[in-house]
């Protein structure tokens, strides 16, 4: 167990001003660099962060989604609640700020970032330049300059496939939407339909036709995409479809039910996110369960980990996920 005399002997300091500090008395009167020494000191001796009741940073979390991207992505608007409220569960000082206020209008006063969007690599090394903490939820330009935190997509993708060949589908499909790059102003192909195109061709069962993807991950987009291969394929529909989101799941069952396509009885679906409106569709969503809470504590507990032990390389994360079977794909 940590005590307030182990800190105060390897900070240097007494230990009433050590106390003092860590209970957030107020009327105490230190230097920054004193803070974060004792704060510093108490984190490497591994002093249990919901004890400090002082401000022990303040952050940024970059949020380069537009309100309407974030109100058409529950996945994203989940993202951005849950980095705040576990920023301020650990005492860090959090400041959201959005693409439209741009990099510069960082605080030179930030100690470290965590980004979610889509950032160029412009934007990426004015950053770097500011404040050389950081982290990337999701999307990382430069994965050399800053830390990642991402869902494993690659193995859900993997996974979901082996799924759909066990049960001996061979007419598997797939619809998804497209990642923005930022630096060229187009979309690129998202890194959930490049692992399905190799792993099925792998399998030697990938046909281009069942695949339909682009746009933007929102429900419009999922009906649009479902319209388009409904019209396409006309009865020649494949068995079983991976979806890239829920949110774009939804869309695909609202353009299904509008043709007379029951699922899971003529085809089955499997999707990403486990959105709370995965299990209110109908049919309920099978799908992976991405573990919020999970991506926002490991992007802050990575973050604190710069603060504390600086570091020259970069590291990246990946989270797994747990499929949750409900009607629309059987095991």
């Amino acid at each position: 167990m940590v005590t307030i005399k182990k800190i105060a002997e390897e900070s240097g300091f007494s230990q009433a001003t050590v106390s003092r500090l860590l209970k957030g008395d107020t009327s105490l009167s230190i230097s920054e660099p004193t803070r974060k020494t004792i704060i510093n000191t108490a984190l490497s001796l591994g002093y249990d962060r919901s004890k400090i009741k002082t401000t022990i940073e303040k952050i940024a979390l970059l949020f380069w989604m537009t309100n309407q991207e974030e109100l058409q992505d529950l996945y994203f608007h989940q993202l951005r609640l849950t980095i705040e409220k576990y920023a301020q569960e650990n005492n860090l000082d959090i400041l959201t700020l959005k693409h439209e206020d741009g990099v510069q209008s960082l605080p030179k006063n930030i100690a470290g970032f965590i980004g979610v969007g889509f950032f160029s690599k412009e934007e990426t090394k004015q950053l770097k330049a500011i404040c050389p903490n950081g982290v990337f939820l999701e999307m990382n330009p430069d994965p050399e300059i800053f830390d990642t935190v991402k869902p494993d997509t690659d193995r859900m993708t993997r996974h979901a496939i082996d799924l759909f060949l066990n049960k001996g589908y061979k007419k598997i499909g797939f619809i998804g939407g497209a990642y923005h790059n930022p630096d060229i102003d187009l979309d690129e192909i998202d890194s959930r339909e490049m692992i399905f195109r190799q792993y099925l061709t792998h399998k030697g069962e990938f046909k281009e036709k069942y695949l339909f993807s682009g746009g933007k991950f929102t429900v419009k987009q999922g009906y649009q995409l479902t319209k388009e291969m409904i019209e396409t394929l006309g009865n020649d529909l494949p068995e079983c479809i991976f979806i890239a989101s829920d949110t774009i799941a939804v869309g695909a069952l609202q353009a299904f039910n509008e043709a007379g396509i029951m699922i899971p009885d003529r085809l089955e679906i499997i999707s990403v996110n486990d959105n709370d409106i995965a299990k209110f569709v109908s049919p309920p969503l099978t799908t992976f369960r991405i573990d919020v809470e999970e991506l926002a504590r490991t992007s802050i507990d990575m973050l604190v980990d710069q603060l504390i032990y600086p570091r020259e390389i970069t590291k990246t994360v990946l989270i797994g996920a747990q499929l949750i079977e409900r009607r629309s794909f059987v095991f």
